[in-house]
């Protein structure tokens, strides 16, 4: 489905470009035609003028003033050898009297335009400038127009097309975090039962509180799988003791070589409205990630700086490390560089983080051979 998606993306820009070269094309063509089209009227227009400015008895003059009447949108400038102007016909009388360089700018412009007729009129050498019709202005504009209409019709495209894939992702993530739930909680409902009946014997008792141990903290993953997409409950609660027994618990699962430690800055209390589970469920996939990262010797630091206005929290490792072009990618679905999972914890990280908590969760840095840190921040 996100395939098929992510093929009408390229579908609508390659119907974007095509459209957008055909029309300049298309557009490109007619303007030629239309400017050839000018200029043979203009140069009708001008042996119009040239025989009703020496009549004969073959001159047929209501002709050629109705040649002349005719023209009506080409702009024309007439001037002598050295361009003074001599007369001017089809250029705005309101820009005219308005400013009294305006023939001379527009001039400037048809010279510019090297839209130059020279000829003969009364025995004395004159040059012809003209400019386009308002149509043909129009149409020189008209391919600008139309490119910024499709790239908003393209823009609103892949906005829609982004927006579906990504709420097909959420409903994966939803739907296989709920089958998750539903899977896990069968064979613990029977392993309970299971460990009641060991309960019987005393010998049995220190496995057993072994087990129990193990087997509420597979509730606590069902429980936390089955709070993705569903509205969690937000309470107010102390980060201070919840980061360092979360510091604590993973110390004890860590290997001997690596040292696990939470630092307040000198902070009893950092009051912020969580979801406990899910919030404990992004530091312990932070510290996962920098358990891997270090592989079986190193430091791993929970660094908290409370003010008033919100709570930073830093995770840092003194692993591998990661290049700067891949701060981004490991907070999209798929992505990892482990040969085992889902490559989804980081992704659902950001995901409780942005979407439940109203914080941020980033890469602040990283260089490979010398550790990342994780930045988490929580805006109140």
């Amino acid at each position: 489905m996100i395939k098929r998606f992510l093929n009408w993306r390229s579908y609508a820009i390659l119907f974007g470009i095509f459209i957008l070269a055909f029309s300049f094309y298309f557009i490109s063509k007619i303007t030629k035609e239309m400017e050839l089209a000018e200029r043979e009227k203009v140069q009708v227009t001008i042996e119009a003028i040239k025989q009703m400015s020496i009549p004969d008895a073959n001159t047929d003059v209501n002709f050629a003033y109705f040649i002349i009447e005719k023209n009506k949108d080409i702009p024309l400038i007439t001037t002598d050898e050295q361009d003074s102007i001599l007369e001017y016909m089809n250029l705005d009388q309101k820009r005219i009297a308005a400013d009294s360089n305006f023939v001379a700018n527009k001039l400037a412009e048809f010279k510019k335009a090297n839209k130059l007729i020279i000829t003969d009129i009364q025995f004395a050498k004159r040059h012809i400038y003209y400019g386009d019709s308002p149509m043909l202005e129009k149409l020189k504009y008209y391919p600008a127009l139309q490119m910024a209409v499709i790239s908003v019709f393209v823009l609103i495209v892949l906005i829609a097309v982004f927006n579906a894939q990504k709420s097909i992702q959420n409903q994966v993530w939803v739907g296989m975090s709920k089958e998750t739930a539903h899977q896990m909680g069968t064979p613990l409902s029977s392993i309970v039962g299971w460990m009641e009946l060991l309960k019987e014997n005393e010998d049995n008792r220190e496995y057993v509180q072994e087990m129990e141990r193990d087997v509420n903290r597979l509730q606590l993953v069902a429980d936390r799988f089955s709070k993705i997409g569903s509205v969690p409950v937000l309470e107010e609660e102390n980060l201070v003791p919840r980061l360092a027994a979360m510091a604590a618990y993973m110390q004890t699962r860590a290997p001997k070589k690596v040292e696990i430690t939470f630092d307040s800055n000198g902070a009893e209390e950092a009051a912020y409205l969580l979801s406990g589970p899910l919030f404990d469920w992004v530091i312990e996939n932070l510290i996962r990630n920098a358990l891997d990262a270090i592989e079986g010797s190193g430091k791993i630091k929970i660094n908290m700086t409370n003010t008033t206005r919100q709570i930073v929290i830093d995770i840092c490792d003194t692993g591998k490390g990661m290049p700067q072009n891949a701060y981004k990618k490991v907070f999209k679905p798929g992505y990892s560089t482990k040969k085992r999972g889902w490559g989804l914890g980081l992704s659902l990280a950001k995901r409780i983080i942005s979407e439940y908590h109203n914080g941020q969760i980033f890469v602040k840095q990283s260089e490979p051979g010398k550790g990342t840190t994780f930045r988490i921040i929580l805006t109140r």
